[in-house]
């Protein structure tokens, strides 16, 4: 291969990310081949990743780990009957075998009426590159292995810890307790950098393509204390590497398992619950899972008849901002090809949307929306206090929350439960803090609560603007009044 050759493949990379232009033609070699065999509609879906972990433990490089996956998948819309096929063969000779065999797989199935590709005046257009949410940081194109290692080892403390110079256990953000002492059992760091790439043709003219660069590190400490062993995790994420919080993920874990040492019995009741920004989408989630259409078509969802109809508090206005720039979880089309669009989901207590796919849509005989939230975020809502003006300039988390609350439980875990779906019937167990007068006074762990998610988010004192900026999900601190909590 001479230099020009090289260059004009350097070039290609440089244009279009990981999958090549040999191989988007042949995934929409996949849509011809389907029609060629009997199919009326097509959609094909490519993806190609590469990721990269070097794992410490104990501040020693304990694993490295290099890996790229590729994979087409294919929907088969033949006779009103439709199927799903995956391949990570990208040769047309296989590819012309595998969607043969696709359709006559799909022929063999019972009639589905409902199943059709979107309109295609609902497809996004404006994704040709993949790179116009500017989610791919070309950082990545130039980091080395000594590069990755020096941020794994930079995020470690174990060695500090023993030799006795790192005191991250005194304090955090939420006012936890302070110096405890105890010993480090384990630390166990990992750094990850990745890039997925993925581009999506239906047989009605469609095409888009996504791209993102993704970097994360995180961190889990285990200690001993009082005779009793404690653990702490913590974690950060960016689509570019000059965003990623280094070195402080462990200093964060540390803090984490020190501060629950000395756990104390609390009394059951209702009092106020803050709920960290870390674990708050647990609370979210349950939410959005019964806006789903299928759900509500199903008749499996506490929401279901709640469109255009006052749900929840007036303080919870929660959005999709599908499309903000540089962003996590921002994307200009769903896996059906649907543009998407900032839309209002929940506003001031109020169902705006539910998810509804081109399939649903026809069940339904509903309009379509879109098949899922892409980027949630919850509106920062300051109660009705008289005084919560004076806090809209600044941080409004969980220890502001705590301080005008007076005394309550602060959960920052949530040790396994689940929601009903059908009745919005909650039990979760939950570890934290209890506080009063504002301030943490003991560490609490086997409580549980138990309520209603309508009740619940009806009962939103709080909703704070902290949401980390490293997730998808943007869900805040929140605060609940009179949830019942079980010792």
């Amino acid at each position: 291969m001479d230099k020009k050759e090289k260059n004009n493949i350097i070039k290609e990379k440089n244009l279009t990310g990981l999958i090549s232009e040999k191989e988007k033609s042949l995934a929409l070699f996949c849509i011809e081949a389907a029609r060629r065999h009997g199919a009326e509609q097509a959609r094909v879906s490519l993806s190609k990743s590469v990721l990269d972990t070097f794992s410490m433990l104990n501040g020693e490089l304990d694993k490295v780990s290099h890996s790229a996956d590729r994979s087409i998948f294919l929907y088969v819309f033949a006779d009103k009957k439709y199927g799903t096929f995956s391949t990570n063969m990208l040769d047309e000779r296989e590819l012309e075998r595998f969607t043969a065999q696709a359709v006559e797989s799909v022929k063999m199935l019972a009639e589905d009426p409902f199943r059709k590709l979107p309109d295609p005046s609902r497809t996004a257009s404006d994704a040709s590159t993949g790179r116009e949410l500017g989610l791919y940081d070309e950082a990545y194109e130039s980091i080395s292995s000594e590069d990755r290692l020096h941020i794994a080892e930079n995020e470690c403390i174990f060695s500090r810890i023993k030799s006795g110079e790192c005191n991250s256990c005194t304090g955090n953000r939420a006012g936890m307790p302070g110096e405890c002492k105890f010993t480090v059992i384990s630390e166990e760091c990992e750094y990850s950098d990745s890039v997925d790439d993925n581009f999506v043709a239906d047989s009605q003219g469609f095409s888009g393509r996504h791209t993102e660069t993704s970097f994360a590190v995180c961190s889990e400490i285990t200690i001993e204390a009082g005779g009793k062993k404690y653990s702490g995790y913590w974690w950060d994420s960016s689509p570019f590497l000059d965003g990623l919080q280094k070195g402080k993920c462990s200093q964060e874990a540390l803090k984490r398992a020190a501060s629950q040492a000395g756990p104390k019995r609390h009394k059951g009741g209702q009092f106020f619950m803050v709920v960290d920004r870390s674990v708050s989408s647990r609370l979210i989630s349950p939410v959005i899972s019964a806006l789903n259409a299928a759900s509500i078509q199903q008749e499996s969802s506490f929401l279901k008849d709640s469109l255009g109809k006052k749900m929840f508090s007036d303080g919870f206005t929660l959005l999709d901002l599908a499309r903000t720039t540089g962003k996590p979880g921002s994307r200009l089309f769903d896996t059906e090809g649907v543009s998407t669009c900032d839309m209002d989901i929940i506003r001031d207590g109020i169902v705006k949307t539910w998810f509804i796919n081109t399939y649903m849509a026809s069940k339904m005989d509903m309009a379509p929306t879109s098949e899922g939230v892409s980027r949630p975020v919850l509106q920062t809502y300051y109660g009705t206090e008289p005084s919560s003006e004076n806090s809209r300039a600044g941080d409004f988390g969980a220890a502001e929350m705590m301080s005008r609350c007076g005394s309550g439980i602060y959960v920052t875990g949530f040790n396994g439960g689940n929601c009903n779906p059908t009745t919005g019937n909650f039990s979760y167990g939950i570890e934290g803090f209890a506080f009063k007068k504002g301030k943490i006074i003991h560490p609490v762990k086997e409580m549980v609560i138990t309520g209603n998610m309508l009740e619940l988010w009806n009962r939103l004192v709080f909703a704070g603007n902290d949401a980390r900026p490293c997730t998808r999900w943007q869900i805040p601190s929140l605060c609940f009044e009179n949830v019942d909590f079980s010792a």
